[in-house]
């Protein structure tokens, strides 16, 4: 499962709010859905956090979301491990700040050995970065065309043990995938809901479970 995690400056402006308080907003909303993917037996779910895309936002609303991302790490951190959740990073980590880069490595060192729930934070990413990274790494190794398929790519993606996506849920009622995931949803449910992402609560995501089970998939069949 993956959740494009939209609709926070929306949310701040229909309030009167500088963005970084509908980012800020926006973090609270991790604990019910956390809790609630554990409590359904969800094994693996990646979250769009910060993209490649997102460097051409205003300086300050950069500093501010790096910023939060810190403070969010050292907060939720021990809620997350206590849960049982593995956290891992998927994206380019040059340009992030050397404080980012620290948080990062202890975040997947401290929860190395969880195997409830396992979180992908998609931060700094972008889908073809993550394609054009992969052939690029065949390439340094020296693979012929005729050793590469689909199996064989798959291996040099960021993190090849995620999983293709069941379900993409997208906040803010955006009908795009925003470069997110673009290898691995490639036969996913799309659910969007207009909700902005800092009120997606537990009752939203159930309703997004619901109306997945409710479909019937055939992966290009009949």
């Amino acid at each position: 499962m993956g959740i494009i995690m939209d609709g926070n400056g929306r949310w701040a402006r229909r309030r009167g709010l500088p963005r970084a308080a509908g980012h800020r907003a926006g973090v609270s909303v991790l604990t019910p859905v956390l809790e609630t993917a554990g409590e359904l037996g969800i094994e693996s779910l990646t979250l769009y956090a910060f993209s490649t895309e997102n460097w051409s936002r205003p300086a300050e609303e950069v500093d501010t979301l790096m910023s939060l991302f810190l403070e969010t790490a050292r907060r939720k951190l021990p809620e997350i491990k206590e849960r049982g959740a593995r956290v891992r990073f998927v994206g380019r980590r040059e340009h992030l700040p050397k404080p980012v880069l620290r948080a990062m490595r202890e975040a997947e060192e401290l929860t190395a050995e969880n195997d409830r729930l396992r979180v992908y934070i998609a931060l700094n990413y972008g889908g073809r970065s993550e394609i054009v990274d992969a052939a690029r790494r065949m390439l340094a190794e020296g693979l012929s065309p005729e050793e590469v398929d689909e199996r064989t790519f798959a291996r040099y993606l960021y993190a090849p043990e995620v999983p293709d996506l069941d379900l993409l849920i997208r906040t803010s009622g955006e009908m795009r995938v925003s470069n997110f995931l673009l290898w691995q949803i490639a036969y996913a449910e799309l659910y969007v809901t207009e909700t902005f992402w800092p009120d997606f609560s537990r009752e939203e995501f159930l309703k997004a479970i619901e109306d997945f089970a409710s479909r019937s998939r055939r992966w290009g069949g009949v």
